[in-house]
């Protein structure tokens, strides 16, 4: 099995196990859709950084902490604040430090998004929406998603994840547009030009 396949199975193990207010949730019976969403994501990253986040979903698994049912707490501070508030006290404590890196991070993602987003509409009206001020309680954005997402990443893998972002920039490439990219493939299509056109 390959580091991403390893990482999906994980991943998937821990969303199986998220338990929503309103039962459970269609995608979470759906592994192919999420398979290709999270390998489009991963096969953007390096070895180094891969290894890293197995290393967080295993020490997580061992001693009984769900990075999934974490990531979707995390999200409800926009979409269920009152929610969120009850489940505050058992998330991991992110310094100020980290937030503000964090947040760098999430403006140069949301350039790109919105940049991908200008030039494949098509492609990005069939994913969420983009901003966090658009959320809704069952509607969350890219945005609050990614803060989600970052907030659960173990400190070297949060630091492996800033510099791979840094690269990517410096470079003058968009992780967007190579995710969705990856996307478009993984349903059949030979490329994300030829996905906008269908």
């Amino acid at each position: 099995m390959s580091i991403i396949e390893n990482i999906v199975e994980l991943e998937w193990k821990q969303f199986d196990k998220v338990i929503n207010e309103g039962g459970r949730a269609d995608c979470q019976d759906d592994f192919e859709t999420f398979s290709i969403m999270r390998k489009s994501q991963y096969m953007t990253w390096n070895e180094e950084l891969l290894e890293s986040y197995l290393y967080d979903l295993k020490s997580a698994e061992a001693v009984g902490r769900n990075l999934i049912t974490e990531k979707y707490a995390r999200m409800m501070e926009s979409t269920a604040p009152q929610k969120y508030e009850e489940l505050r006290e058992s998330l991991p404590v992110l310094d100020e430090e980290r937030i503000k890196i964090q947040e760098e991070i999430i403006k140069i993602q949301m350039a790109w998004m919105e940049d991908f987003a200008d030039k494949f509409p098509n492609m990005a009206s069939r994913a969420r929406n983009l901003h966090t001020y658009e959320d809704e309680e069952y509607d969350t954005s890219y945005e609050t998603y990614l803060r989600g997402e970052l907030g659960t990443y173990g400190d070297n893998t949060f630091v492996l994840y800033g510099r791979f972002i840094a690269s990517l920039a410096k470079e003058g490439k968009n992780l967007a547009y190579e995710i969705m990219s990856n996307t478009a493939k993984l349903y059949g299509y030979d490329s994300v030009e030829a996905a906008e056109e269908r």
